[in-house]
């Protein structure tokens, strides 16, 4: 027996979660200098924050740190129970690093422990669908080690295509000019974003208005699905900031072309969407090898 469990980085509503018995470790959201934990949906009001965001706040993030991690671990080892942590990318977020650092601490008193801190290089759904996979591996038998082996081979085919609306996040969080950001307010440019090798966030593309940016997400997504055997068997996530429309027309266009197994339409959750902003679109899809 081993326990698989994540982070709330991957958007996965709380209801599955703790449906599929997976624990989880929350990040923090500062807002208008309050500290909120993003549980899932359980207590924290997306609607609420989805409404803060389209009036212009800027909130940040913090990453877990070692001490979150021991506690959250630490009941684990005491049972002798296997722990595979499902992590939020180490190119967002420092959390990866803090997580080894806390197996480092636990090791010293529990040598025998078994820690494994698996870098998603991913994001909200994304790495939520590589948290369904794991559970469907342990769900079919597969070991510990055999599921930690298939995650790391199979982790560089988990596709993100994002579309944003809000330059302002972009610009704030570093990741373009600001005259960058007010040319394309000016010409309606929205960005096409990704997740590269290394787990980051990059400008994919630029495409000039909001319905050609949806259909382009949407193009991307069917292409991976036409690539892969069986596309059938496959989960596509749509998440949104608060653009339910969207992330519906999103879906009828997959669903106009290919038929995978089914397409499920989820909150962007608040430490992804504090940096991509209010109206931010994003599909996910396990794709073929290469791909990403």
């Amino acid at each position: 027996m081993y326990q698989i469990v994540t982070d709330s980085c991957c958007d996965l509503p709380y209801t599955i979660l703790e449906k599929e018995g997976i624990d989880f470790v929350s990040m923090e959201i500062i807002l208008n200098d309050e500290v909120f934990l993003d549980d899932g949906g359980k207590t924290f009001d997306m609607e609420e924050f989805y409404k803060q965001l389209k009036n212009g706040a800027l909130p940040s993030t913090s990453q877990v740190n070692v001490s979150k991690y021991v506690d959250f671990f630490i009941p684990y080892v005491k049972e002798n129970i296997p722990v595979l942590y499902l992590c939020f990318s180490s190119g967002l977020s420092g959390s990866y690093q803090s997580a080894l650092l806390a197996v480092e601490t636990i090791k010293e008193e529990y040598p025998e422990a078994e820690i494994y801190v698996l870098d998603t290089l991913s994001a909200s759904a994304g790495q939520g669908l590589m948290v369904l996979d794991a559970i469907q591996n342990q769900k079919e038998g597969l070991s510990f080690e055999e599921n930690i082996d298939w995650l790391e081979r199979e982790k560089m085919n988990y596709q993100h295509w994002c579309t944003v609306d809000d330059l302002n996040h972009l610009y704030h969080g570093g990741r373009i000019t600001r005259g960058a950001a007010a040319v394309g307010e000016l010409l309606s440019v929205k960005p096409i974003i990704t997740m590269n090798e290394e787990g980051k966030l990059v400008v994919h593309q630029k495409v000039r208005a909001r319905k050609k940016s949806l259909r382009y997400i949407a193009d991307k997504t069917i292409q991976s699905l036409k690539l892969v055997e069986n596309p059938e068997k496959q989960i596509v996530m749509v998440t949104h900031a608060s653009d339910l429309e969207a992330a519906e027309t999103v879906k009828a266009l997959i669903l106009d072309e290919v038929q995978p197994k089914e397409v499920l339409i989820l909150n962007l959750g608040p430490t992804i969407s504090s940096h991509t902003g209010y109206g931010c679109v994003v599909t996910f899809v396990r794709g073929k090898e290469g791909f990403r």
